[in-house]
């Protein structure tokens, strides 16, 4: 297995409970597993994963990569799984001549999946422009960060949304900033407004609260959740509407697609976003989409967040969709 380190610039910071972050800087993964050679990516998320110089030291620890997936080395390294897991599934797919989403399980052609736009903390003026502009845009769904301001300003930026755009799928995000008082209000509130569901609202240890939330009209989404207590625990104890399954933060395209499939079999909603990736973690992340039937929009639309990037058009946006790459493996054929 080879290692190889890379850094790519953000077109603008990213804020996270870590702190700012400028570029992203991960490791590419090469693997041969039956014949074929596979490439996986890497890179941690402060916050999200585990560090970067943990990740490498997990990576360059790795002897034989399909054995490590299920030995328990990788364990408390997420993405350094992610790397080595998408490399081994990148291998088999183009051993078996097929895109990587038929190799995960999916049962038909599918060329494009729907993404929504995400649209941080502003005033409602400009949340409403940004939100009309994606929707001119062609997304199908836009997601509005909230939480940062007091409940009344978040229902007023999210009722100029849903003035000016009355037929989008609109959600809100609060990063578990909410109370749990707050969050009910919240959800009371959003009802008027057609939100389809609330993503993490209080705090992601809080899985109790999230589960008093959960089961009414507006839905209860859990991200952060699901990192820290796992799907399993997050199903068993009815805390969520929506799963949101980030690959990188999960250990691996193949335990996402775990989580999404136990999700709906448990009545709920699956929805597949990414942790700001460069292009091959990004197109593992289409191919997990693609691989789930009647996928809803998912958050796919990162790709713009940098200002360089490891391949060229690998799960661009046009139209509210990302095309699936349909040549062997993860990639597009070159």
């Amino acid at each position: 297995m080879n290692v190889e380190r890379f850094s790519v610039p953000l077109s603008r910071p990213l804020s996270t409970a870590a702190g700012t972050v400028d570029e992203r800087t991960g490791f590419l993964v090469w693997v041969t597993v039956d014949g074929a050679a596979g490439v996986g990516e890497a890179t941690p998320l402060p916050g999200w994963t585990e560090p970067l110089d943990a990740c490498e030291t997990a990576l360059r620890g790795v002897s034989n990569p399909v054995a490590t997936l299920d030995d328990g080395t990788l364990a408390g390294a997420p993405a350094a799984r992610h790397g080595v897991s998408l490399a081994v599934l990148d291998a088999r797919a183009r051993a078996a001549d097929r895109p990587l989403y038929r190799h995960l399980g999916g049962d038909a052609d599918r060329e494009a999946v729907p993404v929504n736009a995400t649209i941080g903390d502003a005033d409602p003026g400009a949340t409403a422009e940004a939100a009309v502009r994606a929707v001119d845009a062609g997304f199908p769904a836009v997601k509005l960060k909230v939480g940062a301001r007091p409940l009344s300003a978040d229902l007023d930026r999210l009722e100029a949304v849903r003035k000016r755009c009355p037929d989008v799928a609109l959600r809100a995000d609060a990063n578990g900033a909410w109370t749990p008082a707050t969050a009910e209000r919240a959800l009371e509130a959003l009802v008027e407004l057609d939100v389809a569901f609330v993503e993490q609202p209080l705090a992601a240890a809080n899985l109790g609260g999230h589960a008093a939330l959960a089961g009414g009209p507006v839905g209860v989404g859990l991200d952060e959740g699901v990192v820290e207590h796992g799907a399993e625990a997050v199903l068993k104890a009815g805390a969520a509407d929506i799963v949101v399954c980030k690959p990188m933060a999960l250990g691996g395209v193949d335990r996402a697609r775990t989580a999404a499939v136990r999700a709906r079999a448990a009545g709920c909603e699956a929805v597949v976003t990414t942790t700001i990736d460069a292009a091959v973690a990004r197109a593992g992340a289409v191919h997990l989409a693609a691989s789930l039937p009647d996928v809803p929009a998912c958050g796919l639309a990162t790709g713009g967040r940098l200002a360089d990037d490891l391949w060229d058009d690998v799960a661009t946006v046009a139209d509210g969709v990302v095309p699936v790459p349909q040549g062997d493996g993860s990639l597009p054929p070159e």
